[in-house]
Parts: structure tokens; C-alpha cells; sequence
């Protein structure tokens, strides 16, 4: 009896050793949540308060050849799975990664301004501003490019097969998308922080979506950059997405702002974001001044923003305020 015991103890010992090599990792959770109030004028709305919660759990591990993996799954918006990622870093090539909720690709260059605390077209108030996504805003695969690069430069190559917008769980597809679907699409993107220039930072991206004849590959580009010297920040870029819902049709953008940092704790930021609509005619301006002040774990932030010829539509101006608590963990 004492014999058998022993052979089961061990076999059960072997069987956990095996399980615990086979789950080698760790996770992290981050979170935090916001609350807002905003009014927005000459428009009728309910009630103003908003709120969001978010966790993202972050898997990490090593595979035998020093090679290490990262899985990345963002809760947010309280009860729905926003985005997810799984990464794999190589020791010389880079990092290869699947990624789920945009971000990647030339659509991680769509808004590259310095702000206290949103994008121009993010505060709360709608502007119906059309940037660049190309195949990094659906999802695809992205090589960050690890070797044979000077100091300071990322170069980051998207693919997507057919991007549709879906976000397939296992073992499925998108639908069908007939005749008039999207085929491959691709994105290059380099950024770049001479280390001979302290506080510049240029950027720049390509990308192509192929579609059907009549439309014409849906083509875009957007390049620009930053500087920062001491607590001020500024920056300029340009956009264009060409072949947009009919042939030659395309959205043209500039955007530029300025930040300053007062302290550690406070920030304010004025920016700028003009996109012109060739089906339309019109040019959409948007512009928006923030202030953030933190304290420990806790941010208050105040947005006022407007804009012109709101959804590219003429004559509908709009203007509108954001207060906000986010509190981060």
C-alpha cells in the first residue's frame, strides 16, 4: 500500500511539474474608469453623464530560444472586450504581432498631436473628422521591424487579409463581402527620434487596401512630426485617404496643436484638425484647448471644443464642453 502510494505521489508530482512548464508566466491588470458631464449647444441631449470602466490583462512568457510572448486583452467601455493582441518578440528580428483592435499600422500615426488629454476630434463632441486607418485599423498581422535600424527609428509592416472590420473569435471569418469586398491590404510606418535632435520626432506612413475596379485601390498617406523643448510641445502633420466610397473621392487632412507642461501635475494643449471632403466640398475644422491637472492616481480634465461645417455637412457649427474624473489603478 505504502509502495503504491508512493508511485502515485510521484506520478501526480510529475504531472503538475509538466503543467506548470506548460503555463510558465505571468499576468498584470491595469485598469482604471472616467466620468464625464457634457453639454453640448444648440443640440437637444438626455442626460450628460457618461462613464466608462476598463482592465487590461497582460499575459507574458519565454519560449526556449530566449524568444518572449505578449497577450493583451483591453476591457474597456464596461462590459465589452475592446481590443486584443498577441505579440511575439524575438532576441534579433523584432516583434510579430496579431492584433485585434486597431492601432497598428499606419492608423497608429492617424493623430500623432500633442495633447492634455484627447485627440481634437475625441473630447466628447462629435466632428465626424475621416483620417487614415488603412489595414492596422482592422485586423491584421504587423512585423516591428528589430535589426539592421539606427538608434531612434521604428519601422513597423502591416498585412491585412481582407480587412472588413471584423474581429473573428476562433476558427471563424468575416462575411461575405461579394463582389465589391475589399482584397489584401498593406501599411508601412516609420518613426523616427534622432538622438543628434533632443525633442524631435518625424513620422511618416504609406498604405494600400485593394478593391474592386471601379473603385480603385483605397490609397493613403500620413507623415509628419513633433518637438518638444522643455514643457512645450508642438507639431504639424498631413493626411490623405484617396478612393473613398467612389472613384477619385478622398479625405485631406491638417492637423496641428501645441502642449505645455506647467508642472509635473498640470498640462493644457490647444490644437487644430482641418479635413476637407472632395465629395462635398467642404472642409471640416475642428479645434479643441484642454487643461489636466493629476493628483496621485486621479486626473481632472476640462475640454472646450468646436467645430465647423460639422460631418462635412455646411453651416452646421457646433461647440461643446467635457469635464472629466479618470481614476487609474
Amino acid at each position: 500500500m505504502n509502495k503504491l502510494t508512493k508511485i502515485g505521489v510521484s506520478a501526480l508530482c510529475g504531472s503538475l511539474a509538466s503543467v506548470a512548464a506548460a503555463n510558465a508566466g505571468s499576468m498584470a491588470v491595469t485598469g482604471g474608469a472616467s466620468a464625464t458631464y457634457t453639454s453640448l449647444s444648440d443640440q437637444v441631449v438626455g442626460n450628460p453623464l457618461g462613464m466608462t470602466t476598463a482592465l487590461t490583462f497582460t499575459g507574458s512568457g519565454e519560449l526556449d530560444n530566449g524568444s518572449t510572448f505578449t497577450v493583451t486583452i483591453a476591457h474597456a467601455n464596461k462590459s465589452a472586450y475592446s481590443a486584443s493582441a498577441i505579440a511575439l518578440t524575438t532576441p534579433s528580428i523584432g516583434t510579430f504581432t496579431y492584433d485585434e483592435g486597431g492601432g497598428t499600422g499606419i492608423y497608429r500615426i492617424d493623430d500623432m498631436m500633442p495633447t492634455a488629454w484627447e485627440e481634437t476630434s475625441g473630447t466628447g463632441l462629435s466632428t465626424g473628422t475621416r483620417t487614415v486607418s488603412g489595414a492596422g485599423g482592422n485586423s491584421d498581422l504587423e512585423w516591428d521591424v528589430g535589426m539592421g535600424l539606427p538608434d531612434g527609428m521604428n519601422a513597423y509592416f502591416s498585412f491585412a487579409p481582407r480587412p472588413d472590420g471584423t474581429a473573428n473569435a476562433k476558427k471563424g471569418v468575416g462575411g461575405s463581402v461579394g463582389t465589391g469586398g475589399n482584397g489584401n491590404g498593406w501599411d508601412a510606418v516609420v518613426i523616427y527620434s534622432p538622438e543628434a535632435i533632443a525633442g524631435l520626432k518625424v513620422f511618416g506612413g504609406i498604405s494600400s487596401v485593394e478593391q474592386n475596379a471601379t473603385l480603385g485601390d483605397k490609397d493613403s498617406e500620413a507623415y509628419g512630426a513633433t518637438y518638444a523643448i522643455g514643457g512645450a510641445t508642438v507639431g504639424y502633420q498631413y493626411s490623405k485617404e484617396d478612393n473613398v466610397g467612389a472613384a477619385s473621392a478622398y479625405y485631406e487632412n491638417d492637423a496641428y496643436a501645441i502642449s505645455y507642461s506647467v508642472n509635473d501635475d498640470l498640462s493644457i494643449s490647444y490644437g487644430v484638425h482641418e479635413s476637407k471632403s472632395s465629395s462635398t466640398s467642404q472642409t471640416l475644422e475642428a479645434q479643441s484647448i484642454q487643461v489636466s491637472y493629476s493628483v496621485g492616481g486621479a486626473t481632472l480634465v476640462l475640454a472646450e471644443s468646436d467645430v465647423d461645417n460639422q460631418n462635412y455637412v455646411s453651416g452646421t457649427n457646433r461647440s461643446g464642453r467635457t469635464v472629466a474624473l479618470t481614476l487609474a489603478f
